[in-house]
């Protein structure tokens, strides 16, 4: 199958760029391997219409959508680019980016100075609020992407990449980070994640902070920043954060 049958593909959301099995979320190599195969073979153009004066490689232009796609897309400099899936109810607030190969599941929003990176996956119902940026694994072609599943809230300015997996349910609070190279605290059951470990559902997770050890840093009072699970979702969070349905 050539890459621009996988593109299709992608657009389609008939296949994805990772997919999850009895064994948990595995990177689709194949897609991964089509996507740079395109790179590769594209040739810089410069765009005609709305987007005249950009220049970019032939065979990855912007999408378009039409009323019939189901999805909102705002006015003010948002872009969708080849081979990204958007489902109906999906609302993009200007302006958002995202990238090839990724897949935005129904009712999702991408807020304003949203970034979904390649082949990131977002499930449905998830809130990416402003200024989230969510990074692409293109490669290595074997490591998955960042991945959040359903009915998450990512909260405004949060930064989650390497691969990092989000759980069902979980509310990242606004100003978190999340990296393998960053242990995640988790108060509730007193225990350290291990580095690049999946956030768990429904955990509630807040920037922190933990003291740094040597000699030195503690002379000087330092300390590193770090996530905390401070919580596990229940009705009283779920209640606030429900999106408004007047708002779609």
């Amino acid at each position: 199958m050539n890459y621009e049958e996988i593109l299709d593909q992608l657009e389609e959301g008939t296949v994805r760029a990772a997919n999850k099995t009895e064994h948990g979320w595995e990177a689709n190599v194949e897609v991964k391997e089509a996507i740079l195969a395109s790179f590769k073979d594209g040739e810089n153009t410069s765009y005609e219409g709305i987007y005249e004066g950009f220049v970019d490689k032939h065979n990855l232009p912007p999408r378009y959508f039409s009323p019939e796609d189901g999805v909102r897309l705002v006015p003010g400099g948002s872009s969708v680019r080849r081979g990204a899936y958007v489902a109906s109810g999906v609302i993009i607030m200007p302006p958002a980016y995202i990238n090839v190969g990724a897949f935005v599941d129904e009712g999702s929003m991408v807020d304003s100075h949203a970034l979904v990176g390649s082949c990131a996956q977002i499930g449905k119902n998830v809130h990416l609020s402003a200024g989230v940026q969510i990074g692409g694994v293109l490669e290595p072609v074997g490591m998955n992407p960042v991945i959040i599943e359903d009915d998450c809230f990512i909260g405004a300015g949060s930064v989650i990449v390497e691969g990092i997996l989000v759980k069902k349910g979980a509310v990242i609070a606004p100003g978190v980070t999340l990296s393998k190279a960053v242990p995640v605290y988790d108060m509730v059951n007193e225990t350290v994640l291990e580095r690049g470990s999946a956030i768990p559902e429904n955990a509630v997770v807040i920037p922190g902070t933990r003291p740094v050890n040597n000699d030195w840093a503690k002379e000087n009072g330092l300390s590193m920043a770090c996530p905390i699970i401070v919580k596990y979702r229940d009705e009283g969070s779920n209640a606030s954060l429900e999106l408004e349905e007047a708002l779609r």
